[in-house]
Parts: structure tokens; C-alpha cells; sequence
């Protein structure tokens, strides 16, 4: 019944329709422009800044966005954190003053190798922890293994072979080691073993959750090494090729443990309070020359090394 009364009320509504604009044309009717009525609709959250304020920082932004219905998300300072090593270094050997300058026949030398004895209890607890998930580690042939890894990350730092020095240290030490050594030339070379290198310290620290082990061996290393640094100029910056250093290092050598594909790779190095300063590092800078033509070759003795002008300084 529905259906046949829509029907019928469609076609009445075209036959006036058609009707109307029939007699306006006739009648030659002109209608004014479409008239439109504000119609409300649902309400905007969206409002635009206002003209000047473009660039403008605002200092309340978070309680102008709740006045105009934005919700504005919470920033949460979120540090990446990295399980595959530790942040640091825990429970820090301190090396005993005078070290490889004493002898342990003296009685300052018996001194330190007593304390030593009395604070290796710890050391031994964390070997025994050690031994538990590596079956082959052992404190006689650690030592030696340890400098290998010294001397290979060192080599590979001076060939920037990236991929070869990830695999050798840690990603704590990478950044220490690769630091501001952009647009330099490094030679480095290891001598001789001065003493033979050996285990010191031992630690076995447990990180995010308990039973997440990572093993820390301090090795005690005594060698001779060269190192030269040169800059982007080739200039030589530190050290030289050609003469040899005595370098006391103590090394600390890391392992997660509870990873069966882990590894020992180098961690970190402990400077004592006592060991002498280094060397400072001789800053150079280029000195512009003058603008050669083409086929005109550079005469250094008709060419005079302007000297900075005198500034007078206030206090």
C-alpha cells in the first residue's frame, strides 16, 4: 500500500513541477540568486591561529589546546637502552700507586700484594659465576686471549675497518675509541709484552633481571707501544712512529653471558688517579696561500707568513 501512494506523490510533484516552470517561462518570471539559511552543524574542535602568531612559540600551548577540545598526547623521555652490554663499569679495580715501579720484594710491594689477596674473595665468586655458563674460560690463558683482542681492535681502528672493530668491542667503547679521529691518519704498532699480562680483577653483575649475567675481567697488561696521530695535512699531531712507550693498561674485557653467540669483546680501560698526564695534542691550521694560475708553480721563499694584528684585551 505504501508503495503505490509514493508512486503517485512522485509523479504529482514532477507534473507541478514541470507546470510551474512552464508558466514562469511564459510569463518570462525572473527569480533572484539562491538564497541560503545558516544551518547549524556539528561543532568544529579545530581553530585557526590567529593572524601574527604564526612562528610564535606559546608558552601555554598544552592549556590553550584543552580549551579548544585538543587532546594533546604526553611526551615521555624515553632513553634506548642496549642489552647486549653494560652501561659501565661495576666495582672498579683500583690499581695500587706505583705499579710496575715497585718491587714485590720491598715492603710497600708485600703490602700491595697482600690487599690484592684480601680482595680477591670477590673475584674468585665471580669466576666460579663465570666458569657456570663458559666452560673454557680460565684465568691463565684469559690473559693472553685478552691482549690479542687489545691488539686486533687497535689494529682495526687503524685501518677504519668498522665492521671488524663492532665485533671486538663493545658498543659502550666504540664511541670512546672512534671519538674526534675524522680526517686523521693513525699509526699505531704493538712493540713487546713488557710482562706477561694478567688477570686482576673479576666481577659478575647482573643487569634489567635477575639471572641476565654479564661477565667483567680486569686484565693487567704492561707492553711497549708506538703511536703517531697524524692530522688531515699530514702533520704530525701526537706521539711518533719511532718511539716506543712503557704502557701500563688495565683492561676490562666484557661477556653477556646468558647469550650463547656472546663473545669477549673490549670494554673499557681504568686510568688511575695517579698515572701521569698525557701528552698534548698540537693543533695545526692552514694557513691560505695564494691563487695559483694554471702551469705557475708555488715559490715558498717570495711569500711572507702574515702575523695576527695586536687586539687589546679588557678586563
Amino acid at each position: 500500500m505504501a508503495m503505490p501512494m509514493r508512486r503517485t506523490l512522485v509523479v504529482l510533484h514532477r507534473a507541478t513541477c514541470s507546470s510551474l516552470m512552464n508558466a514562469e517561462a511564459s510569463l518570462d518570471v525572473r527569480h533572484p540568486g539562491p538564497f541560503f539559511l545558516p544551518v547549524r552543524t556539528k561543532k568544529r574542535y579545530f581553530i585557526p591561529p590567529a593572524v601574527g602568531m604564526k612562528g610564535k612559540i606559546e608558552a601555554n600551548a598544552e592549556d590553550r589546546g584543552r580549551a579548544a577540545g585538543v587532546v594533546i598526547r604526553q611526551e615521555y623521555l624515553e632513553r634506548p637502552i642496549n642489552i647486549a652490554c653494560t652501561a659501565g663499569i661495576f666495582d672498579a679495580y683500583i690499581p695500587p700507586e706505583g705499579d710496575a715501579r715497585l718491587s714485590t720484594l720491598s715492603k710497600e710491594g708485600l703490602k700491595q700484594r697482600t690487599e690484592q689477596i684480601r680482595q680477591s674473595a670477590g673475584s674468585q665468586l665471580a669466576i666460579r659465576k663465570i666458569k657456570e655458563h663458559d666452560s673454557l674460560f680460565s684465568t691463565k690463558d684469559f690473559a693472553e686471549r685478552a691482549q690479542e683482542i687489545f691488539i686486533e681492535a687497535h689494529n682495526a681502528l687503524t685501518q677504519f675497518n668498522k665492521e671488524k672493530l663492532h665485533s671486538l668491542v663493545t658498543e659502550r667503547c666504540y664511541p670512546e675509541m672512534t671519538r674526534g679521529n675524522r680526517f686523521k691518519t693513525i699509526r699505531w704498532r704493538f712493540v713487546e709484552s713488557l710482562e706477561p699480562p694478567r688477570v686482576v680483577h673479576a666481577r659478575c653483575p647482573d643487569m634489567v633481571s635477575k639471572g641476565n649475567l654479564y661477565g667483567q675481567v680486569t686484565v693487567r697488561m704492561h707492553s711497549k707501544q708506538t703511536l703517531a696521530v697524524y692530522d688531515r695535512f699530514g702533520r704530525l699531531m701526537l706521539g711518533g712512529e719511532e718511539q716506543p712507550k712503557d704502557v701500563l693498561e688495565y683492561l676490562v674485557i666484557e661477556r653477556h653471558l646468558v647469550n650463547p653467540y656472546g663473545r669477549w669483546r673490549l670494554h673499557g680501560k681504568i686510568v688511575p688517579s695517579w698515572a701521569p698526564a698525557k701528552d698534548p695534542i698540537i693543533k695545526t691550521v692552514m694557513i691560505p696561500g695564494p691563487k695559483l694560475s694554471v702551469g705557475e708553480e708555488f715559490d715558498a721563499s717570495s711569500i711572507e707568513v702574515p702575523k695576527p694584528e695586536a687586539v687589546q684585551w679588557y678586563k
